[in-house]
C-alpha cells in the first residue's frame, strides 16, 4: 500500500488526490456553488456540490458539523460495481446520472419520483443516500462524507462570512454617507423657501449613532435569528458568491495562474473536459456473461445536454447493462 494503513497514511492520500490537477479543480469549482437548504426526513442541511467529467466534490453542514466528499473517477467506479452490480457503464456516465439528481435537489426543483435521498449519522461521518433509476434498472448510490478538515470550513464558511459581514459594513456606511447627502440636499431647498406639501412625509435629519443603538436594542434579536439556516440561503448567496469568486480570483492571481478562470455556470454542473478516462487497476473485475443487451449513449439521462454529449461519443460496446434473467 503507497500511502500505509495508519492515519497519516490517509491524510497523506488525501493530500495527494487533491495536489492532482482534477481534484483542484473540484475543489475550486466547488468553492464558487451557492449552498442550498435541504430538508431531508428530520435532518435540515446545508449543502453545494460541484461535479465533473473527473469527479465529485460535495459539502454538508447542519450548521453544528460540516462534512465533506471528494471522488475521482476510479472511486467512482468501484463504488458503482458495489452498490449496481447489474449495471455497467463508464465512471462518466454515472457522474452524469448524479449531476441530473442533485441539480434539482440542490435547486429546489426535484420533482416527485425522480429520487429519493435520505440521511445517517454513522459515527463522525455522514452518509448521504440515493435510490433512483438509470436505464430502467434501480440505481443506488451513497455518498460518504467525513469531517472536513478546519482549512476547508474556513475556506468555505470563515473567510467568506467575514468576507461578506466586511462587504456589508462597508455597503451600510455608503448608505449613511448618501443619507447625509440627502439631509443637505432638503436642507438647501428648505432655506430657498420651499415647503412640503404633506407633512406624513416629513423626516428628521439621520443620525448615525442614534439609528446603531436603536437597531442593537429594537432589531439585532431578529435580524441575526440562524434559524435552520434557510434565511443564509435564501437572502446572500449573491453575496456569498461574489466574495468567493473574489477569492478564486486572488488565489489564482497570487499563484501566478494568469486571467481568473470561472465556472461556465452557476449550477452544480461543471465544465466537462475531453480528456481520456483513466483505467481502474483497482476495481474487481465481474464476470461477464457470454453476451449483454447494449444500451446506446442516447438511452442515458442528460444525453441532450450539450455539455455530455461529446463524453458519450464512444463504442456502444462500453456501454451495457446486465439485466436480470428473464
Amino acid at each position: 500500500m503507497l500511502f500505509g494503513g495508519s492515519k497519516e497514511g490517509a491524510a497523506c492520500a488525501v493530500c495527494y488526490l487533491l495536489r492532482r490537477p482534477e481534484m483542484e479543480e473540484l475543489e475550486r469549482g466547488l468553492l464558487m456553488q451557492p449552498w442550498a437548504w435541504l430538508q431531508l426526513d428530520q435532518n435540515s442541511l446545508l449543502a453545494k456540490a460541484y461535479i465533473t467529467k473527473q469527479g465529485y466534490a460535495l459539502l454538508v453542514s447542519d450548521l453544528q458539523h460540516v462534512w465533506h466528499e471528494q471522488v475521482d473517477t476510479s472511486v467512482v467506479s468501484q463504488r458503482a460495481k458495489e452498490l449496481n452490480k447489474r449495471l455497467t457503464a463508464p465512471p462518466e456516465a454515472f457522474l452524469c446520472h448524479l449531476d441530473d439528481l442533485l441539480l434539482p435537489l440542490l435547486k429546489d426543483t426535484a420533482g416527485p419520483g425522480k429520487a429519493t435521498f435520505s440521511c445517517d449519522r454513522v459515527a463522525e461521518a455522514l452518509v448521504l443516500r440515493v435510490r433512483s433509476e438509470l436505464s430502467g434498472l434501480p440505481f443506488y448510490w451513497n455518498f460518504h462524507c467525513i469531517l472536513a478538515s478546519p482549512s476547508l470550513v474556513s475556506q468555505h464558511l470563515v473567510r467568506p462570512l467575514m468576507g461578506m459581514s466586511l462587504a456589508l459594513q462597508c455597503q451600510a456606511r455608503e448608505l449613511a454617507t448618501l443619507l447625509h447627502m440627502k439631509d443637505l440636499e432638503i436642507q438647501d431647498y428648505q432655506e430657498s423657501g420651499a415647503v412640503l406639501s404633506r407633512d406624513r412625509l416629513k423626516t428628521e435629519p439621520f443620525e448615525e449613532n442614534s439609528f446603531l443603538e436603536r437597531f442593537m436594542v429594537e432589531k439585532l434579536p431578529e435580524a441575526c435569528s440562524v434559524g435552520d439556516g434557510r434565511p443564509f440561503v435564501m437572502n446572500l448567496q449573491n453575496l456569498y458568491l461574489a466574495v468567493t469568486r473574489r477569492e478564486v480570483q486572488l488565489r489564482q492571481q497570487h499563484q501566478g495562474t494568469g486571467e481568473p478562470q470561472t465556472s461556465s455556470s452557476a449550477s452544480p454542473q461543471g465544465q466537462l473536459l475531453n480528456q481520456p478516462e483513466e483505467p481502474d487497476s483497482s476495481a474487481p473485475s465481474l464476470p461477464a456473461p457470454e453476451k449483454k443487451p447494449t444500451v446506446s449513449p442516447e438511452q442515458l439521462p442528460g444525453w441532450h445536454s450539450e455539455s455530455w454529449r461529446s463524453l458519450h461519443r464512444q463504442p456502444p460496446s462500453q456501454w451495457s447493462l446486465e439485466l436480470p434473467p428473464s
